[in-house]
């Protein structure tokens, strides 16, 4: 009886250290517009998710004796292998984050892994130390990107993953004479959807390498017809990989006290009552994600809302992602519409941060409005819906593989023709609070079905599994 208190009690320490580590992450990024070195390190562990400690054969004693199974990576054959992972940058964006996932699930079934930032800065900047800094702490090995520490550790190695398509230039200005012989071994992860990355500078040895791995259907299909079309090469074997929440990230989500003080914390940070409908973007502030649209059907939205003189709470949104240091002239441009409209009360705008889960818990409906051919994927979308939040996503790219238009969320067009769509679904969700919430709930259970971490490292596992045949076989002719 003895163990199971201490064990309860332990996991209850460790939930509320994250919750009271997120409230700090909060406090600090509402009130400075910089990231700054400590904040880097404490919230690498609530959005990078991993740990040194594992629930892969890393449960603690008490629980052990208790009887409690240990359950088995799917990565556990990585156990001693040899993994190089060539990233073109180390910076808070998508692809290096997802590659520096990779490397603390690949160390954390025994994996011996090395890391290279083609593009790293001649000065070390606050996000690259930081980061590196967690990556040796991890125990992953960060290795210049020239010289031949590189050459030989690329050769030795029984796995090597270029994460984007710009890595791809690293393999002839550095890799030289040895290329052929580690294209056998190269998993290409990609994750770009822009045209401009369609160039053989970076993508002339795709035809040859293990394997290809996709974030979705979408962009798979694309890269297919595009490689084909304007390039005349063929994609190598392509795996789609879908992504999924982490366990801790889940923890929190669960979690209904930890989501209340967030969710009033982030609240009362933002002047929004507990009362008032909170929509949110929760992107890096750029054009492609589009913020701009966004705003123009969220006026709408308001116009709407006054024209037919619903009784509603306030409604709000939050742009979570800014970037008050650079003076961008796109943001620039959203502020500048949000006071020309008179908004200012409605419209928040939130420094970027790796802590979206005070934000996910603090909101009521999650906006995924990026523009052209869309998201990849689009991570925050699932992470939104772990925390039952519906969704408004534009019909495009990745955003189309994870939102079941009319169940877990509602989908728009793209572009100028999908502002008033997106302001009418707007008027819909605030003033359907059920269907809101079933929506919410909908896009819940789909996430336990499909896009937890456990998924996610299973599919993993079957791509890493079939590059290593390959290379063996390889190997043998």
């Amino acid at each position: 009886m003895a163990k199971h208190s201490s064990v309860a009690m332990a996991l209850f320490r460790k939930r509320w250290l994250i919750v009271v580590a997120l409230l700090v992450m909060v406090s600090v990024t509402t009130a400075i517009a910089v990231i700054v070195r400590a904040s880097l390190e404490s919230s690498c562990d609530c959005r990078l998710y991993m740990k040194n400690q594992k629930q892969y054969n890393s449960a603690p004693e008490s629980v052990k004796q208790i009887g409690v199974p240990v359950t088995q990576s799917p990565l556990s054959f990585m156990k001693s292998k040899l993994v190089l992972l060539v990233s073109h940058e180390l910076s808070l964006s998508g692809g290096p984050l997802l590659l520096m996932e990779l490397a603390f699930l690949l160390r954390g079934v025994g994996a011996e892994v090395c890391w290279i930032t083609n593009q790293r800065p001649s000065e070390t900047n606050n996000v690259v130390y930081s980061l590196e800094h967690k990556m040796l702490h991890r125990g992953v090995q960060v290795v210049s990107a020239k010289g031949q520490e590189a050459i030989d550790t690329a050769l030795k190695a029984d796995l090597v993953v270029l994460n984007t398509a710009v890595a791809g230039k690293w393999l002839d200005a550095v890799l030289k004479e040895h290329v052929p012989h580690v294209l056998p071994k190269v998993l290409w992860w990609i994750h770009e959807m822009r045209g401009h990355y369609f160039s053989l500078d970076y993508v002339k040895h795709l035809p040859y390498v293990a394997g290809a791995m996709i974030d979705s259907h979408v962009t798979a299909e694309y890269w297919k017809n595009r490689t084909q079309e304007r390039l005349r090469i063929k994609m190598p074997k392509t795996h789609v990989v879908h992504l999924g929440n982490s366990n801790e990230l889940m923890e929190i989500a669960e979690d209904s006290a930890a989501k209340r003080i967030l969710r009033e914390h982030v609240r009362e940070s933002l002047g929004v009552r507990n009362e008032d409908i909170l929509f949110a973007l929760i992107n890096s502030v750029t054009r492609g994600k589009g913020q701009d649209l966004f705003l123009r059907s969220f006026y709408e939205s308001l116009q709407i809302i006054q024209e037919r003189k619903l009784q509603l709470p306030s409604i709000h949104a939050v742009f979570v992602g800014s970037d008050m240091s650079s003076h961008s002239k796109f943001e620039m441009e959203l502020r500048n519409f949000v006071t020309s409209k008179k908004i200012q009360n409605y419209v928040h705008f939130v420094n970027k941060t790796l802590t979206v889960a005070p934000y996910l818990a603090a909101v009521d409906i999650l906006v995924q409005n990026s523009q052209a051919r869309g998201e990849c994927f689009g991570r925050i979308t699932i992470e939104a819906m772990a925390f039952q939040l519906p969704v408004l996503g534009t019909a495009a790219g990745g955003t189309q593989e994870i939102v079941t238009n009319g169940t877990t969320g509602l989908l728009h067009p793209v572009g100028k023709e999908g502002i008033m769509p997106l302001a009418k679904n707007i008027v819909k969700l605030a003033t359907q609070v059920e269907r809101r919430l079933t929506m919410g709930k909908k896009g819940y259970e789909k996430v336990k079905e499909t896009f937890l971490e456990r998924h996610m490292e299973k599919r993993i596992a079957d791509v890493l599994e079939d590059v290593l045949k390959h290379a063996k076989r390889h190997q043998m002719t």
